[in-house]
């Protein structure tokens, strides 16, 4: 009997999740229809008939897409409440996604895939759109990321760096604590969060395993720190990747000119600065909140030092091929904009064929281990997840139920107030991503940034409002990042130790808090846009 509770409690969650999902839907469809939608289903009768004449049709309303593929709805007096079936269809299936990364986390990928195959029965999406929606340039950019990190393991390139920081000499707790922070916060932009949190963690293992130290403050630590750092460059999340491919960026709000992508070089020149500065200011957090732990620590290696005995032992490591195939690599992927003008490309092409060209010399001068990154060290069930999410996105946007939301944050006419969208924004993502996979939000949300900044591009700045909130919204609870539940995992694993949701809960807001301030307060400043 007690064997079948948990199958039972199982069962139960996912009843409660496909309700959580239905009611979603049935109150969506009480909300009231945007205002004028038989005025706009008649314009657009009307632009159809005057297509010969003017073939550049506006872009469609809220209410124009709502009525796409409606013949009847359009040619009738619109009801007072009135969502179409695409549009709850398409706020459901969105919903259900994200009850299932908050309760099953194991299963997400599962009801990912229940989701879109109902999306594609109910005439949502067609064939041809869900293929355009997965962005397969995101993913073969990630894939060739993940390529180049499994070759880097390989060649020991990461151990390297560990000894060199446990063999420092004249070691103390505060040299140490800066030391793991600037290398948990450096780390994810040049490789990926997940792979810095667990070479990092490495690192503190042995330290603490020497010393004798309670780990659960130092693991949080450098898990906090990844998540500031992932926002370095445009390689530290999946987050800065799909931001900067999506983005509409207007340099030059005035002059009229299109909105264009961002590349790895604006990350360096806009985004590093900002997240320094956050790193920073939780290094003043969390060496006041841990100081009983650091204090101990140093008293630890002051006796280490005074027996002349190090941290561990030194092993010969060959770490040049690796460390020029990794400054190589990012010179490579840094310099794709110019590179692109140079060729004609556009924008972001480079970026999308440095890492798989980088990716294919590798699989091919080192053969033998081809078939095992492709096989062990790409995570195929994270990107397949991104696929069906990005798709999920496009219906809501296709829908227009992001236009909906969008003229809610900013109504269509009035003047936006970046002093009041700015801390809005950061403020949504973040509680928002302290509790789902950022992800989900940013892919939600890119849509709603398009439609204020293609209406006022001066709002360009809300672009990196969103990077800010999604990626230091995950340092809040335990559960807000990929990297927080790798470090978890890994603590558990190691000591069989728990961090209590509370005691998580209480630095995780304080230092979410201090970043996401300092981080607003930076793109008010520092962008003039």
């Amino acid at each position: 009997m007690a064997s079948s509770n948990p199958k039972r409690l199982v069962r139960l969650q996912f009843a409660g999740m496909f309700l959580a999902a239905l009611l979603t839907g049935w109150l969506a469809s009480l909300l009231p229809a945007p205002a004028g939608l038989a005025e706009a289903a008649a314009r657009k009768h009307a632009a159809a008939a005057e297509a010969v004449a003017a073939p550049a049709a506006a872009p469609a309303t809220p209410a124009e897409k709502i009525t796409e593929g409606y013949p009847d709805l359009a040619e009738s007096p619109a009801p007072a409440r009135l969502l179409s079936t695409r549009q709850i269809a398409a706020v459901s299936v969105f919903t259900l996604i994200i009850c299932a990364t908050l309760m099953f986390e194991e299963r997400r990928l599962g009801v990912a895939f229940i989701g879109i195959a109902a999306l594609l029965g109910l005439k949502v999406l067609t064939l041809s759109e869900f293929v355009h929606s997965t962005e397969l340039h995101i993913i073969l950019l990630l894939v060739g990321m993940m390529t180049l990190v499994g070759a880097l393991k390989d060649m020991g390139f990461f151990t390297w760096i560990i000894q060199s920081i446990i063999n420092a000499k004249k070691m103390t707790g505060f040299k140490f604590v800066a030391i793991l922070m600037l290398l948990s916060g450096i780390m994810p932009g040049i490789v990926d969060e997940v792979t810095s949190i667990v070479f990092v963690l490495a690192l503190v293992f042995q330290v603490c395993d020497t010393l004798k130290l309670r780990p659960a403050p130092f693991v949080l630590i450098s898990v906090m720190a990844t998540n500031i750092g992932s926002t370095g460059t445009m390689l530290g999340n999946p987050v800065g990747i799909l931001i900067g491919t999506k983005a509409e960026y207007h340099w030059n709000p005035g002059s009229g000119d299109p909105g264009v992508p961002l590349s790895f070089g604006d990350f360096i020149t806009h985004s590093t600065p900002i997240m320094f500065f956050s790193l920073a200011a939780i290094f003043v957090v969390l060496l006041l909140y841990y100081r009983k732990d650091i204090r101990l620590l140093d008293e630890r290696l002051a006796e280490r030092r005074a027996s002349h005995v190090g941290l561990g032992p030194m092993v010969e490591i060959p770490y040049r091929r690796g460390l020029a195939i990794l400054i190589g690599s990012l010179a490579f992927i840094a310099s794709h904009h110019p590179l692109e003008h140079a060729l004609g490309l556009e924008p972001n092409t480079m970026l999308v064929a440095a890492p798989l060209a980088i990716a294919g010399l590798l699989m091919v001068f080192r053969s033998h281990r081809a078939r095992h990154y492709v096989e062990s060290s790409i995570e195929w069930w994270s990107l397949l997840f991104f696929m069906m999410l990005f798709a999920v996105s496009f219906a809501l946007d296709h829908c227009g139920v992001t236009d909906i939301v969008a003229d809610q944050i900013a109504p269509e006419g009035g003047a936006p107030n970046k002093y009041l969208l700015t801390p809005l924004i950061v403020a949504i993502t973040a509680i928002g991503s302290a509790f789902v996979d950022n992800i989900v939000f940013v892919s939600t949300f890119i849509p709603i940034i398009k439609k204020i900044v293609a209406d006022a591009p001066q709002m360009s700045p809300l672009w990196w409002a969103l990077l800010f909130g999604a990626c230091f919204g995950g340092n809040i609870t335990a559960i807000g990042s990929t990297a927080n539940l790798v470090a978890i995992s890994m603590l558990g694993k190691r000591y069989s130790v728990k961090v209590a949701f509370l005691e998580w809960l209480k630095i995780g807001i304080l230092v979410g808090v201090v970043s996401c301030a300092v981080a607003t307060l930076m793109v008010l400043t520092y962008f003039k846009a």
